[in-house]
């Protein structure tokens, strides 16, 4: 299943994930999330959710193999998963060498990993392909988009492929719901409206 947020520059749609992922404290009104109550819950959904956001949450002075042990002890993950994962990624290779010394690309596809790692039920994306050219995006499409079989809440400011994605579209306007709806169900004009 996968929510895909739409909306212009500063329509609130990081700000949306951030609160979901419990970054942001909500200023009124209620949020929910996997049964539970924001931000006084918080602590029980932090473990179930995995995201993936501009900054890559890592840090640059290590490698991508020791931000990703440091990241197995605080979420008591399966010995191997992160070898697996930098496997996956195409990243084994440059996983020893100084985050701050890797491309753009590379660093999202560690971010990745460590997004994945504890294997979230949910999955918070914002521009999740930001980056990464078209053979990398190959190669992490099965882990972190629609063939993934992930739950979701995708941000894009690309609507012909956040709408590809989606199961159901949020539209927003100035932090506010313009619409929820099923792809099938908007005409390009509804989508435009977001970015006028």
């Amino acid at each position: 299943m996968t929510l895909s947020v739409l909306g212009s520059n500063g329509a609130g749609k990081t700000t949306l994930l951030r609160l979901l992922a419990t970054l942001l404290r909500p200023h009124a009104g209620e949020v929910t999330l996997l049964g539970k109550r924001l931000p006084d819950e918080g602590w029980a959904v932090r473990g179930r959710i995995g995201l993936l956001g501009h900054e890559p949450l890592l840090y640059r002075d290590l490698t991508a193999r020791e931000n990703l042990r440091l990241h197995s002890k605080l979420h008591a993950t399966a010995p191997g998963r992160a070898a697996e994962l930098l496997e996956a990624v195409g990243l084994s290779r440059r996983a020893d060498e100084p985050l701050r010394t890797l491309s753009r690309g590379l660093l999202q596809r560690a971010a990745i990993c460590r997004a994945l790692l504890h294997e979230p039920e949910l999955l918070l994306l914002d521009e999740p392909f930001a980056n990464l050219d078209p053979a990398a995006r190959e190669i992490v499409e099965p882990l972190i988009g629609r063939s993934s079989g992930k739950t979701r809440v995708l941000v894009s400011h690309d609507p012909a492929s956040a709408l590809a994605e989606a199961d159901i579209v949020l539209g927003l306007v100035r932090g506010r719901a313009a619409f929820v709806a099923r792809p099938s169900e908007l005409s390009d004009d509804t989508v435009a409206q977001l970015y006028r």
